[in-house]
C-alpha cells in the first residue's frame, strides 16, 4: 500500500491531468493517422498502459492482486474512455474535454457526500463553483468544435458528442469513487487490473470496428506515446492520489485537463478560442491551482 500526504497527491493527480490533457489530442490524431476509431483506440490504450505498467511492476501476480474490486473499475474504465473518444470524433477535442470533465466533479460530489459521506469545506466548494463557471465560459465558445475531425466513418454531430461526453463523464465518476472507496489497494495494481478488466471489455467490439492501425512510425509513435504518458503514468499517480485525497477534490483538480486539452485542440486542430473561453481557462486554472495548494486529506 503506497501512502503519501494530501499535498503530494495533489500534486500527484496535477500531473496525471496535465498528461490526460494530451491523450485526447493524441486519439484525435490516431483516427487521422493510424485508422482506428474510438474503441480501436481505446483498446490499444489500456493494452499498452498494463504493458508498461507491467515492466515497472515486474513482481505483479495476477492472482494475488486481482479480485472482483478491479471488475467494475476497467468496466467503468473502458466506457468512459470509448466514451471520451467518441465524443472527440463527433465534436472535437476541446468540446468533449469540457462537457466531460465539467459534469464529472458534479456527479461526483454527489456521488461521494451519498455513498462516501464525503463532506466538501466552503474552499473546496467555491473552487468547485469557480471551476465550473470557467468550462461553462469555454462551451459558450461557438467555434469550439469547427474543426473536429470526425471518426472513421462517422459524421461529425456536436450532440451526439455531449451525450458521449456525458456518458464519459458518469463512467469517469464512478471509476473515482470506487477507487476511492476501496483504496486499501496498491495503487498499481488497481490501475493494472483495471486496464486489463477493460481491454477484455473492448476487444469484441474493437474487432468489429476494426483493431489494426497503420503501422507507420507516426502511428507507432502515437500509440507508445499515448500508452505510457496518459495512460501508465496519468493512472497510476491517479490512483496513488485517491489514497490521500477525497474523491470530489481529486475529481476537480482533475479538471485542468480541460485546460490543456482546449489549448491541444487550438494549436494542433485549429479549433479557435474567444477572449471570453481565454478568461474559462483563467478562472479554471485559477481554481484547480488554489484547490491543489490548500488540499486536504480525507
Amino acid at each position: 500500500m503506497t501512502h503519501v500526504s494530501a499535498r503530494r497527491g495533489a500534486l500527484y493527480v496535477t500531473m496525471a491531468a496535465t498528461a490526460w490533457g494530451t491523450g485526447g489530442a493524441a486519439g484525435s490524431l490516431l483516427f487521422q493517422a493510424g485508422h482506428l476509431g474510438p474503441v480501436g483506440v481505446s483498446l490499444w490504450r489500456h493494452l499498452l498502459g498494463a504493458a508498461f505498467l507491467l515492466v515497472i511492476v515486474r513482481r505483479f501476480l495476477l492472482a494475488d492482486h486481482l479480485d472482483w474490486r478491479v471488475l467494475p473499475v476497467g468496466a467503468g474504465m473502458a466506457v468512459y474512455q470509448t466514451a471520451y473518444f467518441a465524443a472527440i470524433a463527433h465534436s472535437g477535442v476541446a468540446v468533449a474535454t469540457v462537457v466531460t470533465m465539467g459534469a464529472t466533479p458534479v456527479i461526483t460530489a454527489v456521488g461521494s457526500r451519498l455513498f462516501l459521506r464525503e463532506r466538501l469545506g466552503r474552499g473546496a466548494l467555491l473552487a468547485l463553483a469557480a471551476a465550473l463557471t470557467g468550462l461553462v465560459l469555454l462551451t459558450m465558445e461557438p467555434a469550439l468544435g469547427a474543426a473536429a475531425p470526425s471518426g472513421e466513418g462517422a459524421p461529425a454531430s456536436p450532440a451526439a458528442g455531449v451525450a458521449f461526453a456525458l456518458a464519459s463523464a458518469t463512467g469517469y465518476a464512478g471509476v473515482t469513487l470506487l477507487s476511492r472507496r476501496h483504496n486499501d489497494r496498491d495503487p498499481r495494481s488497481t490501475a493494472i487490473g483495471g486496464f486489463a478488466v477493460a481491454a477484455v471489455c473492448l476487444a469484441p467490439f474493437a474487432l468489429a470496428e476494426g483493431v489494426v492501425p497503420d503501422m507507420s512510425w507516426s502511428s507507432m509513435g502515437l500509440l507508445i506515446y499515448l500508452g505510457a504518458v496518459p495512460t501508465a503514468l496519468a493512472y497510476a499517480l491517479y490512483f496513488v492520489a485517491l489514497t490521500a485525497l477525497r474523491a470530489t477534490t481529486v475529481a476537480i483538480i482533475s479538471l485542468g485537463e480541460a485546460v490543456g486539452a482546449a489549448l491541444l485542440g487550438v494549436a494542433l486542430f485549429g479549433e479557435r478560442l474567444t477572449p471570453l473561453a481565454w478568461t474559462g481557462c483563467a478562472l479554471l486554472l485559477a481554481a484547480v491551482t488554489v484547490l491543489a495548494l490548500r488540499a486536504e486529506a480525507g
